[in-house]
């Protein structure tokens, strides 16, 4: 079996999903062959000519492998400027890559005639594969790789929008140039979809098994084997963890699936139906230290939806040996100062904290089942614990208005010292969410794999009002321009740990 991570994912750290799928089928006896084709893609596109004239462009050229190395090196995160620098540089390379036809990023891969939520459009990404700006690439490697290992199965991993088109340009070569090899489709994005009340049988014909939710027991049943170990250890041997964009191998290693919370009105988690598996912390820390020995990561990032009270006392009680981030819900656990050093000491560097809203009443009707109190003792104790703090904000919920969000405005100058880093959405209605059918909706992005609903905000505080608010109001406080321009450039909270070192920010 061949299971691919597909262009384009940010090139920070390997991906999980293919490599955990990896550890339950060699445990099982079954071999599998892993291939990050949007790392390769990536520097594959780095490496070509740089064919633009300008003196940006140029020097992007020139500087490339400098810029390459740097990132791989501890000493650019000591410089903010530098690091801007050789990432909007390299940067410069692929997004001119791709045009005019493609808005192209190391994080992104819009095109402008094609939708990844039209299934007509994807369909065509198919047919028309030699299209795809990454062709060059696959067309020589896929061939090359299936030559060596011979596989029966090829699995798409789809986690993201940005991948969607490569995925099915890449689908598409391989059903015509592979006729006889079986495909099998799965992954956060293909998930979504599947759980949408709507969902047809858009892609029959083309791939044959779409996969909702973990992959491990559907993929041991397509090669005729049951599942008799239900907790293996993720295996990265085969994927290159010295030529991703970080300094250092960075451990993504997820504890969970879906929120232990779970009450959210505004999650997809929730919309969606997932439900809430955790592996006992035993296993978490065995499958860490395991992982520590054989690969000596520099990071370790839980990817957990929310990282459960259990894990970090678990986490204090045996310390991994190794700085660690991750999402957390605001608890009153984290709100105590000694705990809090505690976890500094176990190797937390910084949470990723869900804040949503500094009003209460918004607070409230969202579910979210914390206090402003809570939430300022939370960012109080890390504070003086020396974890930073990445808080995410989400404006234009169905009960705020500008009102509210001036008060969310309040709180985060309020608390400004204890809020490192900031991530700003205007809020998106599941369109299975539990609200959508209370309000007036109508389409949001056209296309049948729209993952979201548009819809008339009861209180009239609409989409173009809450960008004049941020753009005009929010970001310009001075309180908050200094929390946003800390946030590096691109790669946002997947970096943010490394100018973090020791507690106290290096920007």
């Amino acid at each position: 079996m061949l299971l691919i991570h597909p262009p384009i994912a940010k090139p920070c750290e390997p991906p999980a999903g293919i490599a955990r799928l990896a550890g339950a089928l060699r445990a099982h006896g079954k071999s599998c062959t892993l291939l990050d084709a949007s790392l390769e893609g990536l520097l594959f596109l780095l490496s070509n000519p740089v064919s633009a004239n300008d003196t940006w462009s140029r020097r992007a050229g020139r500087t490339r492998w400098g810029n390459l190395a740097a990132l791989r090196s501890s000493e650019l995160y000591a410089n903010p400027d530098r690091y801007r620098r050789a990432v909007a540089d390299l940067n410069r390379i692929v997004e001119m890559a791709g045009k005019p036809d493609l808005h192209l990023s190391l994080a992104n891969y819009q095109d402008r005639h094609l939708s990844p939520m039209k299934s007509a459009d994807l369909l065509a990404a198919a047919s028309r594969f030699h299209e795809n700006i990454f062709f060059p690439y696959f067309s020589k490697r896929l061939p090359e790789l299936i030559e060596k290992v011979r596989p029966a199965i090829i699995g798409f991993s789809l986690n993201y929008l940005s991948q969607a088109l490569c995925t099915f340009a890449m689908i598409g070569f391989i059903r015509k140039v592979y006729p006889g090899i079986q495909l099998i489709l799965g992954g956060g994005l293909i998930t979504s979809w599947l759980s949408n009340p709507s969902w047809a049988d858009y892609f029959g014909g083309l791939v044959d098994h779409l996969v909702a939710g973990p992959g491990e027991v559907p993929l041991l049943a397509l090669l005729g084997e049951k599942l008799q170990y239900p907790e293996t250890t993720p295996d990265f041997s085969d994927l290159p963890l010295a030529d991703y964009l970080a300094p250092g191998f960075i451990l993504p290693y997820a504890a969970s699936s879906g929120c232990y919370w779970n009450k959210c009105s505004f999650c997809p988690e929730k919309a969606e139906g997932n439900p809430y598996k955790s592996l006992p912390a035993e296993q978490v820390l065995y499958d860490i230290n395991l992982l520590l020995k054989k690969h000596k990561p520099a990071l370790l990032h839980l990817l957990d939806n929310a990282v459960s009270p259990a894990l970090m006392k678990a986490l204090v009680k045996d310390p991994p040996g190794v700085d660690w981030y991750g999402f957390a819900r605001v608890n009153p656990l984290l709100a105590d100062q000694d705990f809090c050093h505690c976890l500094r000491r176990s190797g937390c560097l910084m949470l990723k904290l869900g804040l949503e809203s500094g009003d209460q009443s918004v607070l409230d009707a969202m579910h979210k089942g914390i206090t402003l109190s809570l939430v300022n003792d939370t960012l109080k104790a890390l504070k003086q614990a020396g974890i930073a703090t990445y808080v995410y904000l989400l404006f234009g919920t169905p009960t705020e208005t500008v009102t509210e969000a001036r008060r969310t405005l309040d709180f985060v100058v309020t608390h400004r010292e204890a809020i490192t880093f900031l991530n700003l959405a205007i809020f998106n209605m599941p369109i299975c969410g539990p609200d959508a059918s209370t309000l007036q909706t109508s389409d949001f992005y056209e296309g049948d794999l729209s993952l979201y609903t548009d819809f008339r905000h009861p209180l009239g505080w609409h989409r173009n009002k809450i960008r004049h608010f941020l753009d005009r109001e929010f970001k310009r406080h001075p309180a908050v321009t200094g929390i946003i321009r800390k946030d590096p450039y691109l790669f946002t909270s997947n970096h943010a740990p490394f100018f973090c070192g020791h507690g106290q920010m290096q920007i």
